[in-house]
C-alpha cells in the first residue's frame, strides 16, 4: 500500500514538473519570437544595437525581423521645426530681440552615425547651439535698419548658409530659416520709420518732378509742331494766291441767283469790294 502511494506521488510530481517545463519553454519561445520582430513607426528609422554596440544597420519604417538580443532605437526623419528667441547684437552694437525658426530633417542613411557620435538628442546637442551662433554672427555684420527693412530675407538666407556649413556634413539637412519677429528699442524703431518715411516722400517728389518734366517736354514738342505748321503755311501763301482766291470768291458771288451784287472798286488789291443783299 505504501509503495503504491509513493509511486502515485512520484508520478504526479513528475507530470507537474513536466507541465511547468512545457509552460516555461513556450513562454521562452514566445518571448524570443516577440523580441525577434520589431516595428518601426511612420516617419522614423530604426538604429539597431546589440549589447549597446551600434551595428550600423538602419531599418526603414515597417515590420522587420531582428536578432532577439538586439534593440531598435527610433529616430525621426520627418521635417521638424525649432523656434528660437535670442538677444542678438547689430553692427552698431545695439541689442535686439530676434525670433527665428529653422526647418530641418535627419538624413536616414546617416542615422546610425549620428546616433553613435551625437546621440538621439542631436538637435539639442548640435543644431540649436549652432543656430544661435549663426543668428548672432549674421546680425552682428548687419545694421539695425537693414534687419528692420526688407533686407531681412537676405539676412535669413545668410543664416541658412552659415548653419548649413556647420551641420550639413554631420547628416542634418537644414531646409530653411525663417525670421519671425524683430524687437528693436523704441527710439531706434521710431528713427528708422521716420527715415523710411522721408525716403518715401523724396521718392514721391522725384516722381512728381519727373512727371512735370515730361509734361513740359510734351508742351515744348507740341509748340514746336505748331510753329513748324505755321511756318509751312505762311511760306505757302503768297499775294498771287490770295488774289486768285479773291477772284474765285467774286465769281461765285456774281453767279448767285439770290443776291444783289454791288461792286465797289478796291485800289489796294485791285479786286472789287462786293456787298451782297438778299432779294
Amino acid at each position: 500500500m505504501r509503495q503504491s502511494f509513493t509511486l502515485d506521488t512520484g508520478t504526479t510530481w513528475g507530470q507537474g514538473l513536466m507541465r511547468v517545463g512545457v509552460v516555461i519553454f513556450l513562454l521562452a519561445i514566445g518571448s524570443v519570437s516577440a523580441n525577434s520582430v520589431s516595428c518601426v513607426h511612420t516617419g522614423h528609422v530604426g538604429v539597431v544595437t546589440v549589447f549597446g554596440r551600434v551595428t550600423g544597420r538602419v531599418m526603414p519604417e515597417g515590420i522587420h525581423v531582428v536578432n532577439p538580443l538586439s534593440r531598435v532605437h527610433e529616430l525621426d526623419v520627418k521635417t521638424l521645426e525649432i523656434k528660437e528667441r535670442a538677444s542678438v547684437p547689430s553692427k552698431e552694437g545695439l541689442i535686439m530681440g530676434l525670433e527665428a525658426s529653422v526647418l530641418y530633417h535627419l538624413r536616414p542613411d546617416r542615422a546610425a552615425e549620428i546616433f553613435q557620435t551625437i546621440g538621439p538628442n542631436y538637435s539639442d546637442v548640435l543644431l540649436v547651439p549652432n543656430f544661435r551662433s549663426s543668428m548672432r554672427a549674421v546680425t552682428a555684420s548687419n545694421t539695425a535698419s537693414a534687419l528692420y527693412s526688407d533686407s531681412r530675407e537676405g539676412i535669413a538666407r545668410q543664416i541658412l548658409s552659415e548653419l548649413q556649413a556647420q551641420v550639413q556634413e554631420r547628416g542634418i539637412v537644414v531646409e530653411n530659416v525663417l525670421l519671425r519677429d524683430l524687437q528693436l528699442p523704441e527710439t531706434l524703431k521710431q528713427a528708422i520709420e521716420a527715415k523710411q518715411q522721408a525716403q518715401q516722400e523724396a521718392q514721391r517728389m522725384e516722381f512728381v518732378l519727373q512727371k512735370e518734366r515730361q509734361e513740359a517736354e510734351r508742351k515744348r514738342v507740341e509748340a514746336a509742331g505748331i510753329k513748324d505748321f505755321q511756318d509751312i503755311v505762311s511760306q505757302g501763301i503768297s499775294d498771287k494766291l490770295l488774289e486768285w482766291k479773291g477772284i474765285e470768291a467774286t465769281i461765285e458771288l456774281a453767279r448767285s441767283q439770290n443776291t444783289k451784287v454791288v461792286v465797289v472798286g478796291n485800289p489796294k488789291t485791285g479786286l472789287p469790294l462786293i456787298y451782297t443783299a438778299d432779294k
